[in-house]
């Protein structure tokens, strides 16, 4: 995954605090799911599909 596509999550994610109501509990849930998420045998098909969306959505 690459540095500006974390930035962009990360601005998504303050977004949604800041304008949606997403509360600080809420944000602690999501991060610790995704750090268990990438420790599971489902990592590695995760971050090719998402390679595969970056990849199709940057071409024109």
């Amino acid at each position: 995954m690459s540095v500006p596509l974390v930035a962009l999550l990360g601005a998504a994610v303050w977004v949604a605090w800041r304008y949606m109501g997403l509360r600080g509990w809420h944000i602690v849930v999501c991060l610790l799911f995704g750090f268990f998420l990438a420790a599971t045998s489902v990592a590695p098909e995760i971050r090719r599909l998402v390679a595969v969306l970056v990849q199709s959505s940057s071409q024109p």
